[in-house]
């Protein structure tokens, strides 16, 4: 289990408890997807990268983007779920361990943005639609369909609780599987899982409450979920509030409230600028490529960045639970997460930061820096579809600013 290390005054830095879990400080990585999974398997780079997120104090690092099935990837080099990995995912959970830090891993499927050259299957979602990002049709999902994707993501969790991981996080938000159905831009169904929103938190809510029954009562499940989608016809944020007290109802044992839709407005939640050029630059497939040149300044629109810009609307999903909530969006220092836990969050989710500086977490602590210094380029973004999760300002020697 992971160890308490020393704190200073910050509560950021006392130990903070998820379930049957607690965590040497309120810190957790988010599920940044890191492109480090060749063939879909776990290479050795990952478990270095998130060791070294671990050593650079985190209270819990998330391995991101694991879909449940083959089915629900999203790239060729994003991981799936099954056993053959275990071996690997647990060198890697060791290895954050040693270092004091918990482990959580992400889990998901990308429904009707699923990618068929890496997966070798139609896209399925609640709807038939047309994605863009995918240049793809997608097949309405059967009640079969459902009950499977259900059952995948037991089985995940149950692999993930063998791996060695304390915790996992069910992706239902960012317009994959789960928010898809929330999201009336792409739930278009007249039967029982379409329509009001009761109907539309059915299938969300039935595998959150199915993997409760597989990993038992203790186990650490949190959601992340958005808050809205980002686009008129979208999820509300009144809506998000009454899918976080389903979600709590169902068994999640945290929230992590989020934003944007992956196949319409994927930099809504991240904020910043839209690195174009580099994403036709790493893009292998020239139909995309072409796509992107002609067209992603349209498609894909960019979003000023501010400092704790979800800050209003995760505070209507924590006031409207009991479950810890762990906020997410524009901390870029010791004084943000300060003001967020003040604010009654329990947790607080960083992912850029730690792609700038790994040890971030331990700078702060130490009182090095009190904030970072990553200007929202987002150029790390394209880099994990390319060569894998980094920060290139810092891996080409460009000179960084300090926080004092």
């Amino acid at each position: 289990m992971p160890q308490t290390i020393k704190n200073n005054k910050s509560k950021v830095f006392t130990p903070g408890k998820i379930g049957n879990l607690t965590l040497r400080n309120r810190t957790i990585r988010s599920g940044c997807f890191e492109g480090l999974s060749p063939d879909a398997t776990p290479g050795e780079a990952l478990i270095e990268y998130h060791r070294k997120i671990a050593a650079g104090g985190i209270g819990m690092t998330t391995v991101a983007y694991c879909a449940v099935s083959k089915d629900g990837v999203a790239f060729g080099h994003e991981m799936w779920m099954r056993e053959e990995i275990v071996p690997i995912l647990k060198r890697l959970t060791d290895a954050v361990h040693k270092e004091g830090a918990a482990a959580s891993i992400q889990l998901g499927h990308c429904g009707f943005f699923a990618n068929k050259r890496a997966s070798g299957r139609t896209p399925i979602g609640p709807s038939r639609k047309l994605c863009l990002f995918r240049y793809s049709i997608c097949r309405p999902m059967t009640e079969d369909d459902m009950q499977h994707v259900r059952e995948d993501f037991g089985k995940a969790a149950k692999t993930a609780v063998r791996a060695g991981f304390d915790a996992v996080e069910i992706h239902a938000g960012h317009g994959y599987l789960l928010s898809q159905f929330l999201s009336p831009w792409t739930n278009g169904r007249k039967d029982r899982y379409g329509g009001s929103l009761e109907n539309r938190l059915r299938f969300p809510a039935s595998v959150i409450k199915y993997v409760r029954e597989v990993v038992g009562p203790g186990y650490p499940i949190l959601v992340k979920m958005n808050t809205e989608d980002g686009f008129k016809g979208g999820l509300t944020i009144h809506e998000a509030v009454t899918a976080a007290q389903r979600f709590e109802a169902a068994g999640a044992s945290a929230l992590v409230p989020s934003c944007g839709f992956t196949a319409r407005t994927s930099f809504y939640m991240m904020r910043g600028q839209v690195p174009i050029r580099e994403y036709i630059k790493s893009e292998r497939n020239p139909l995309t490529k072409i796509g992107m040149a002609l067209f992603g300044r349209l498609i894909v629109k960019e979003v000023p960045f501010k400092e704790l810009f979800l800050f209003d609307h995760a505070k209507m999903i924590k006031d409207a639970v009991k479950i810890p909530v762990a906020y997410i969006g524009g901390v870029t220092s010791l004084a943000n997460m300060n003001q967020v836990l003040e604010a009654g969050f329990e947790f607080v989710q960083i992912g850029r930061a730690t792609v700038r500086d790994p040890d971030v977490i331990k700078k702060m602590q130490s009182g090095e820096i009190a904030g970072v210094d990553c200007d929202h380029c987002n150029r790390c973004v394209a880099e994990m579809a390319a060569t894998g999760i980094c920060c290139p300002s810092e891996t080409k020697g460009l000179k960084r600013k300090e926080y004092k």
